[in-house]
């Protein structure tokens, strides 16, 4: 192992390895927002929502794709998690925006953070586990560069309604510029996230 080798890294070199340290940082994200005040709770959850819409978009432009063709019942495994992921996004593009000190955001975010996890939960017990079954090293060391490839031009808002890999494939690339430039007009005006909802 050389020093620039880490656990970490060889990790990452595994799809699956790759989404499971998302799904616990995604975890790790709900709790932080839930435990935050003021400025913290808005800046937790902003990074909570990027990491959301950068993390499914990966997903359904590289793994769904490639795991609905591999897996027995594929396309009933995948069908389910796109339904699952349009929902959260609808929640998280209704959230995008709430002043996130109020009774009515810390409500939606235990909604959300159950829906969250339990979509978590299925991808890990009916997709990830079998897809580590049946794939080898090079087939997931593959997926984990397109998947890292996919991330770096993602949206950094939830767009429901853009789960198939066409679509976001289509869209991905300016509204990712679009979403990326919000993002850096928010920060340089040192305002909490407005307006939002989805741009399409």
């Amino acid at each position: 192992m050389d020093r620039h080798t880490t656990p970490e890294t060889i990790r990452e070199h595994d799809v699956i390895d790759l989404l499971l340290r998302q799904h616990s940082l995604i975890r790790d994200l709900f709790d932080e927002v839930d435990r935050s005040q003021g400025d913290a709770r808005t800046e937790a959850f902003a990074r909570l929502l990027r990491l959301l819409a950068v993390h499914e978009t990966a997903e359904e432009e590289i793994v769904h794709p490639f795991a609905r063709r591999k897996l027995v019942d594929g396309e009933s495994i995948i069908n389910s998690r796109l339904q699952e992921e349009r929902e959260a996004k609808e929640m998280l593009s209704r959230m995008d925006g709430m002043d996130t000190s109020t009774s009515e955001f810390s409500r939606q975010l235990q909604i959300l953070r159950a829906a969250v996890f339990a979509h978590a939960a299925a991808e890990e017990r009916y997709e990830f586990a079998e897809l580590r079954a049946t794939t080898s090293q090079a087939e997931r060391r593959a997926l984990a560069v397109g998947v890292k490839a996919a991330e770096a031009l993602a949206p950094t808002h939830p767009h429901a309604g853009v789960e198939s890999a066409a679509a976001n494939l289509l869209l991905g690339p300016p509204v990712a510029i679009m979403d990326r430039a919000r993002d850096v007009i928010r920060k340089a005006m040192g305002k909490k996230s407005t307006g939002g909802g989805s741009t399409k």
